[in-house]
C-alpha cells in the first residue's frame, strides 16, 4: 500500500508544535559546533542528538512519563514522528539510547545553551526586557522517598555544620540511600519535610521569559545564593546594552536579607523585595527610605506573579513534580531544558500575536 501524503503534510499547517519546531531547529543549527565536539568523528555514527533532544522536548511538552513510554509513543505517534525527525517506516531506538547519550550531553551543557540559542531568538522579536528582572525559586521533589533517609554514618560535630554559624543541621545528620544528594527540606513552616532539590529562575518582566536557570541542592540560603550567581551570569551583558538604565529586580520576602540587598547594590541592581512587617522580624529589613519609597516596586511586584506561572506549567503535570532523575547534575540538566521548553511555548504565541497586530 502507498500513501501519497507525506508525513509533514498531515500534520494541520496552524498545528502548535509547528511553530515550536521552526524555533527548536533554528537554535539547534547553532549549537552543530557543540555537538561535534561531543561525538568521535571515528566509530559507528550514533543517533543525531537534535533528534535525542527533540524527543525530550516531546517528554516535556506532552506531559510523557517515562523515556519508555516516550519510545512506545514515537512507534506509533506520527505527530511525535514529524517532530523528532523520524519518516514513517523508521525504526524507534532503544531505550537505553538516552541513558548513554544523556551524561554525554550533560558534560557539553546542551540544556543551557538550548536555553541560550532560544533566548537569542526571542531577543530579536524584541521580546526580552533588557531592565526588569525578577527571582524566584520552587522546590523540586526527588525520586526519593522519605523513608529513604539514614542516620550517617559520621556526622560533624557541634560548631562544624552547614548552618550559617556552624550548626549541625538535618541534612548533616542524615542521608538518602537512594540520592544522596537529595534533602529533606520544606518552604513553609506548616509543610511536611520531602526529599527535594530547589529550581531557580531569572524572568524579565516584558513577556515573562526566564533568561536564567539552575537547580541547586535545597537549603534555607540557596535562593539567594543562587539568585547572585544568575545575575552575574546575565547582568554583564545587560549593562552593556541597557546604556546605563537602571536594571531592576523584583522577589519575594524570602530575598529580604541584608547580604543579598547589598549585593544587588554593589551590581547596582535596585531592589525591588517587600519588607517583613513591623514586629519581630523588623530588624531583617535591610532597605533604605529611597529603595523603599521607589515608585517602581509596585511595578515588579505586580510582574514578580508571572514566574510562578512558569513553575506552574513546569510542574503541574510534567516531569517537574516529581523528578525521575537522581544527582544534581541531572536534575539540573533537566530543569534548564524544561524551562528552556517553557520559553519556546511563549515565545511561539508572542510571535503569533505579533504577526496577528502586524
Amino acid at each position: 500500500m502507498f500513501s501519497y501524503l507525506t508525513l509533514s503534510q498531515r500534520i494541520p499547517l496552524d498545528h502548535p508544535l509547528r511553530g515550536i519546531r521552526g524555533l527548536a531547529d533554528v537554535a539547534l543549527a547553532a549549537m552543530d559546533v557543540d555537538f561535534a565536539a561531543l561525538y568521535s568523528p571515528i566509530g559507528r555514527p550514533s543517533i543525531a542528538p537534535e533528534r535525542l533532544l527533540r524527543a525530550l522536548l516531546v517528554m516535556v511538552l506532552y506531559s510523557v512519563r517515562s523515556e519508555r513510554q516516550l519510545m512506545e509513543q514515537l512507534d506509533y505517534n506520527l505527530l511525535f514522528r514529524w517532530f523528532v525527525g523520524l519518516e514513517m517506516d523508521d525504526e524507534v531506538w532503544d531505550v537505553t539510547v538516552f541513558t548513554k547519550n544523556r551524561e554525554r550531553l550533560i558534560e557539553g551543557a546542551a540544556s543551557q545553551r538550548f536555553l541560550e540559542e532560544v533566548l537569542v531568538q526571542a531577543r530579536a522579536h524584541t521580546l526580552l526586557s533588557e531592565e526588569h528582572f525578577t527571582v524566584d525559586g520552587t522546590l523540586i521533589q526527588a525520586w526519593a522517598s522519605a523513608r529513604s533517609f539514614h542516620p550517617k554514618d559520621d556526622p560533624p560535630q557541634p560548631g562544624k555544620g552547614s548552618g550559617s554559624k556552624g550548626e549541625v543541621l538535618l541534612r548533616d545528620k542524615v542521608e538518602s540511600s537512594t540520592d544522596p544528594e537529595a534533602r529533606l527540606y520544606k518552604k513553609a513552616a506548616a509543610d511536611k519535610s520531602v526529599p527535594c532539590y530547589l529550581g531557580h529562575a531569572l524572568m524579565e518582566n516584558r513577556s515573562g521569559l526566564v533568561v536564567a536557570a539552575e537547580a541547586s541542592l535545597a537549603g534555607n540560603a540557596a535562593e539567594r545564593e543562587v539568585a547572585v550567581t544568575l545575575l552575574d551570569r546575565t547582568v554583564p551583558a545587560l549593562a552593556e546594552r541597557c546604556a546605563g538604565h537602571a536594571i531592576t529586580l523584583g522577589a519575594d520576602t524570602m530575598y529580604q536579607d541584608k547580604t543579598f540587598v547589598e549585593a544587588l547594590r554593589t551590581r547596582r541592581i535596585a531592589p525591588h523585595v517587600p519588607e517583613y512587617a513591623t514586629g519581630a522580624n523588623d530588624r531583617k529589613n535591610s532597605l533604605t527610605e529611597a529603595e523603599r519609597n521607589d515608585q517602581r516596586m509596585t511595578i515588579s511586584q505586580t510582574k514578580r506573579k508571572l514566574i510562578e506561572r512558569t513553575f506552574g506549567w513546569a510542574k503541574l503535570d510534567r516531569g517537574l513534580r516529581q523528578v525521575k532523575l537522581r544527582g544534581l547534575a541531572r536534575v539540573d540538566w533537566f530543569y534548564r531544558l524544561t524551562i528552556a521548553a517553557s520559553n519556546l511555548v511563549r515565545i511561539r504565541r508572542l510571535i503569533d500575536l505579533q504577526t496577528t497586530a502586524a
